[in-house]
């Protein structure tokens, strides 16, 4: 969807010319959201203003959907591209209704059709349009501010979007709110997103792919995960960090490593039958559900060797539990806190579907998803 192609940009400075983006070769898939991740100065958002040219390259070439982007007008080029920036740039004396508008109508769009897709975009990022459509921005908190910015970059409906490092004025507590509800939106809209971003956290989530820049050059762009995995060389693996396998725990689902066949018992169940199962599985505790499959505590090995009598009875309450759809992380924080090796997992109805261990996590983080170095 995206090509770059020896993209390069020079600028002439007191000192002479100044490289800042050196060959670029970069392809981002349609649908999918590619991170330009790397320290100030390094090219990454040079490179994402070339795009619609903000910036003008040197030399080079970029493609949008197999087209060369020269053969556009820039104006038209730009209407044609979202583009969301940190700096927000609302304008005030609009209301929020007429500023997610903006670009549709410079397209030609009427009055109604305006209306219903500032609606539709409100909805999406949990803005009731009733209540904020007639607002003006200076009514609105911060983080409102910002998912009004990013709703408006995808008002016309353009197939490519360029993001500006568009939550880092947020705090962290909403950035994340507002980071989530970005990816459920991509999964519907299924944009080809360019973000430029300098938290390697924030690419790891973000991102199908991320590329990091150092000096101009590119010097790795793979999945998050074989990134974290396989840094090629000691600046990449300095830049992604010291916990670089702590990080790919936010990149898997539970659902990933669970085992859906667990064996469970019901209230009335002899703990008998618990020791049965604990000897004859791979299963560090027993759940105790009732008929309807929602959980009342387990059964381990200390509590079916020195009791006797109902499961029910004897059961102890699970501590804590998790949904199929959390990540990794999740899941270890709270077997951490816990101190204890499985967790149950449940679906959105509170009914037991599995089971994750230690070492099933442990198992996953010895192979790399996503990995396309043979490719």
């Amino acid at each position: 969807m995206i090509r770059l192609e020896e993209l390069t940009k020079t600028f002439q400075t007191d000192q002479g010319v100044v490289t800042a983006v050196d060959r670029i070769n970069l392809e981002v898939p349609e649908g999918e959201i590619c991170v330009l991740l790397g320290p100030s100065g390094c090219g990454k958002t040079t490179t994402m203003k070339m795009i619609n040219r903000l910036i003008t390259p040197t030399s080079g070439k970029i493609y949008i959907d197999g087209k060369d982007t020269d053969e556009y007008d820039p104006v038209e080029l730009r209407r044609n591209i979202g583009y969301a920036i940190q700096q927000i740039g609302l304008f005030p004396n609009m209301t929020v209704a007429e500023n997610i508008s903006v670009v549709p109508s410079l397209l030609g769009w009427d009055k109604k059709k305006c209306h219903e897709r500032a609606r539709e975009l409100l909805n999406m990022v949990a803005m009731d349009p009733d209540a904020f459509m007639d607002r003006y921005p200076n009514e609105l908190s911060g983080g409102q501010q910002q998912r009004i910015g990013v709703i408006r970059a995808l008002a016309a409906d353009a197939p490519v979007l360029l993001m500006d490092e568009p939550f880092g004025a947020i705090d962290p507590i909403n950035r994340e709110v507002i980071q989530d509800e970005f990816l459920k939106m991509q999964e519907k809209i299924r944009k080809t997103i360019i973000f430029v971003s300098h938290d390697i956290d924030e690419a790891v989530k973000m991102g199908d792919r991320v590329a990091i820049f150092r000096e101009g050059h590119l010097e790795q762009y793979a999945p998050p995960d074989e990134l974290l995995a396989y840094p090629i060389n000691e600046f990449i693996a300095d830049f992604v960090g010291g916990d670089r396998t702590l990080k790919r725990l936010r990149l898997a689902r539970i659902a990933e490593v669970m085992h859906s066949d667990v064996q469970t018992l019901k209230p009335d169940d002899s703990v008998e039958r618990a020791r049965e199962i604990l000897a004859s599985s791979a299963q560090e505790g027993v759940p105790v559900v009732d008929r309807d499959g929602h959980p009342r505590g387990f059964i381990n090995q200390r509590i079916a060797e020195g009791g006797s009598g109902k499961a029910g009875d004897l059961a102890q309450p699970l501590s804590f539990t998790v949904r199929s759809r959390d990540d990794l992380r999740t899941a270890v924080s709270s077997m951490f806190t816990h101190n204890v090796n499985w967790v149950a997992v449940l679906d959105d109805g509170g009914h037991l579907i599995g089971y994750v261990s230690q070492q099933d996590i442990t198992d996953l983080l010895g192979t790399v998803r996503g990995d396309t170095r043979a490719a």
